[in-house]
């Protein structure tokens, strides 16, 4: 039972909907975001951990004091993290949906000289393929129909801080080209300049795309590839990392039973097998997901239905069919919008990915779904 539902520090949102205190920096918990507080920055240093993987004496380098769990794998992100933070290079971020990506760019902008500076996260997935220029680098009063006035652009308003290029691999071609010369030349040309403007940001780029086999399928530039791979960051997804799952378990029912005043949930070690044994396909915010909605239901947190696998679907398409071997329907609206239907569900609703599977471009899917209506009835 949590014997302190009022806490004196206000809370603050770690970016992924988790309520941070302020009594120390804002730190990870093994990968998704999780964050604790952390007394000192220093804790990461004790017992006298060396930065190459080893202690001094020789054994595993254990993770600093304020990372949840002990999976090495967290513990060299870590290490990288702060190391990145001091010398301000390029940061490449890798991992699944819900990993966190964006709380460790996150804590790495506030565990290095830019902490006082500005965070600007930017989903390239949502850029308008028109304004995005623009958007990114500013534009000029009357450079193009609509600039009424000038604007800054995005890698201007974080100056002296970090820019958090979110899923960097949905990023348009053109853009690209644009991007690789912004970090060669450590400067923007805005739209209807004449003239480049010098920056001093830190770029830290993330996706859950393999971008080494996009580069390979020639949908992503090699040398911005490179670029952006000063440091790069994998994340491991919480199924590969189980042993972590009893303390994540244990944050998130003390932080949600402050949140809502309420009693902290005390699983017994049966629950806490069967969590440890799930394999979270939305990786930790899906377990925190799980554990808040308990909170707000008042009841105890339940495993959600374990979904059919992605690939025994894609490989399987004969169980669409009918018995006698023929599709329900012959009409090709409508198999389009069954099949639309069905990548979103097996995606769980990530449009980029569905349309991945498709074998479309992700605007594409958009304008399809927006066609065949998302209520639309498939009979």
């Amino acid at each position: 039972m949590d014997d302190n539902p009022s806490q004196s520090n206000a809370p603050v949102d770690g970016g992924l909907g988790l309520d941070v205190p302020t009594a120390g920096p804002m730190t990870i918990a093994s990968g998704k975001g999780v964050v604790a507080p952390s007394a000192k920055k220093s804790a990461a240093g004790k017992s006298g951990s060396r930065r190459d993987g080893k202690s001094n004496g020789g054994e595993e380098l254990q993770p600093p004091e304020w990372v949840l769990g002990r999976n090495p794998a967290m513990a060299r992100v870590a290490r990288s993290i702060e190391r990145a933070a001091e010398v301000g290079c390029t940061v490449l971020i890798l991992g699944e949906t819900g990993c966190g990506k964006e709380i460790l760019a996150r804590l790495l902008q506030r565990s290095g000289p830019r902490a006082s500076r500005p965070f600007v996260p930017v989903n390239c997935g949502a850029l308008s393929s028109t304004l995005a220029e623009s958007q990114l680098f500013g534009h000029e009063k009357g450079s193009f129909t609509g600039a009424d006035g000038k604007a800054i652009g995005i890698f201007r308003a974080a100056e002296g801080g970090v820019v958090f290029l979110d899923e960097i691999g949905e990023m348009p071609a053109d853009l690209q080209t644009k991007l690789l010369r912004v970090l060669q030349q450590r400067e923007v040309h805005p739209v209807g300049a004449t003239q480049p403007v010098p920056i001093d940001v830190q770029v830290v780029a993330a996706t859950n795309r393999d971008l080494q086999a996009e580069v390979l399928k020639g949908t992503f530039r090699e040398d911005l590839y490179f670029r952006l791979n000063m440091i790069e960051l994998r994340i491991p997804p919480l199924r590969e990392r189980p042993e972590d799952i009893p303390e994540f378990i244990d944050f998130f029912a003390r932080q949600y039973a402050r949140s809502y005043r309420m009693e902290a949930w005390q699983p017994s070690p049966e629950t806490v097998a069967e969590f440890s044994a799930f394999d979270w396909p939305g990786n930790v915010r899906q377990l925190s997901h799980v554990i808040e909605q308990a909170y707000v239901l008042q009841m105890d947190p339940q495993l959600p239905p374990r979904s059919r696998p992605l690939v025994a679907a894609v490989e399987a398409p004969e169980e669409l069919l009918l018995a006698d071997g023929k599709l329900p329907f012959v009409d090709l609206n409508m198999l389009r919008k069954c099949a639309v239907k069905q990548a979103l569900e097996m995606t769980r609703g990530h449009k980029s990915r569905a349309a991945k599977l498709l074998g479309v471009h992700p605007n594409t899917m958009t304008r399809i779904i927006a066609e065949i209506g998302d209520d639309a009835p498939l009979s």
